[in-house]
């Protein structure tokens, strides 16, 4: 049978790494035959984007390409806006230009949805967004736009809220492969037992990242047009715990040490989703413990090491 053509904006990234794994090893997206930008390719550069939609011709967009690290919002709130509001725009122009008739699915974050009070936990769909971050507007915006043009234009569109991501190939400006670098670092006699740490007394939903790659599989296939989904496990995890489960897998007993400079005293102290939506139209579970996932991140951390 014919594989279906992907296009994956952002492929060169954490998430899109795996998806183009999932294709190669026969995961949840081996039917489709994944086409990705070439590596210097810019989404606010419309030639780039209009080319791009001309050459490969797909039967459906994964859109992962944006500016997603928070704090850089802050720092540069233009580029935020101009790659994951502007860039979104620039792909939908193109895909109007290509009489596009297939499906798309915008990858926006649970970041949106700013700070919920602790007794409206869990978070599902129905909340009303509200981003308390540059780059959770810029997500909300490109949401909009995206079903704006499901409006008016007809576009089979979903969104994707998806919480936390953890495991292999994150950044390490994240605070999972953050942690785990100084863990590896002691376990290979390189770094004092002592951790420096931010607020890890904090809760967040975190899910691993091949079974985030899984839902959007489930999405493509199985998901209503129109349709926001929340992504997530439903269970809080406290950063602290999985710091001292990292530890105790590589048998090490540390002094955790929280340096003031890294705290963020606004953030959501905690934080839960419910994917019940989700699995209702797809099917969809997340299948990896957390156990596997912090192995596999240690794993990395101590390759790079």
């Amino acid at each position: 049978m014919k594989k279906r053509r992907l296009l994956v904006t952002g492929a060169g990234g954490f998430v899109g790494r795996h998806v183009r794994q999932s294709s190669d090893e026969g995961g949840s997206f081996a039917g489709w035959d994944i086409f990705a930008p070439p590596r210097d390719w810019d989404i606010r550069n419309v030639p780039d984007v209009h080319r791009t939609i001309t050459e490969t011709r797909p039967d459906a967009v994964l859109h992962l390409a944006a500016q997603s690290f928070v704090p850089r919002s802050f720092e540069d709130p233009h580029e935020t806006f101009a790659i994951n509001l502007g860039g979104t725009l620039n792909l939908l122009l193109a895909l109007r230009a290509a009489n596009f008739a297939g499906r798309m699915l915008f990858v926006s974050s649970g970041d949106v949805y700013g700070r919920v009070p602790e007794d409206q936990l869990p978070v599902d769909e129905s909340r009303i967004p509200e981003p308390r971050s540059p780059y959770g507007v810029s997500k909300v915006a490109a949401e909009q736009l995206c079903l704006q043009w499901r409006r008016a234009e007809g576009l089979d569109v979903m969104i994707a809220r998806p919480f936390n991501h953890a495991g292999p190939g994150q950044d390490s400006r994240f605070v999972l492969p953050a942690l785990a670098r100084q863990v590896v670092a002691i376990a290979a006699g390189k770094q004092p037992p002592v951790i420096d740490a931010g607020d890890i007394d904090s809760t967040r939903d975190f899910t691993d990242v091949r079974d985030v790659v899984n839902a959007y599989a489930a999405m493509l296939d199985r998901g209503e047009p129109g349709t926001t989904y929340v992504i997530g496990t439903g269970r809080e995890y406290r950063v602290r715990d999985l710091l001292q489960a990292m530890c105790a897998l590589r048998g090490l007993s540390v002094e955790i040490r929280q340096d003031p400079t890294r705290m963020r005293p606004s953030e959501q102290r905690r934080m839960a989703a419910d994917a019940a939506l989700l699995r209702k139209h797809t099917g969809w579970e997340p299948s990896i413990t957390m156990e596997s996932t912090l192995n596999d991140i240690l794993e990395e951390a101590g390759n790079r090491i």
